[in-house]
């Protein structure tokens, strides 16, 4: 079983990487690209983890690489 990603290093990599907070619609919220805003990305705030598949959707999503990730 892949190991789960923290919340909290997902939205830092997010915001370092250029996203900014737009809204929250219950439990989740919407980023977008400084540098291109037709880059939407919607992060579920379920808990401290994202399960990997969620992660990798949110890959597809803001158009980055599991290395961004590996970094922080």
């Amino acid at each position: 079983m892949l190991k789960p990603y923290l919340l909290r290093v997902v939205l830092k990599v997010l915001l370092d990487k250029g996203f900014f907070f737009v809204s929250q619609n219950g439990s989740h919220a919407k980023y977008r690209c400084h540098h291109n805003p037709s880059l939407t990305v919607i992060i579920p705030i379920h808990g401290k983890e994202i399960q990997y598949g969620t992660f990798r959707s949110i890959l597809r999503q803001a158009k980055l690489n599991e290395d961004d990730f590996r970094k922080k």
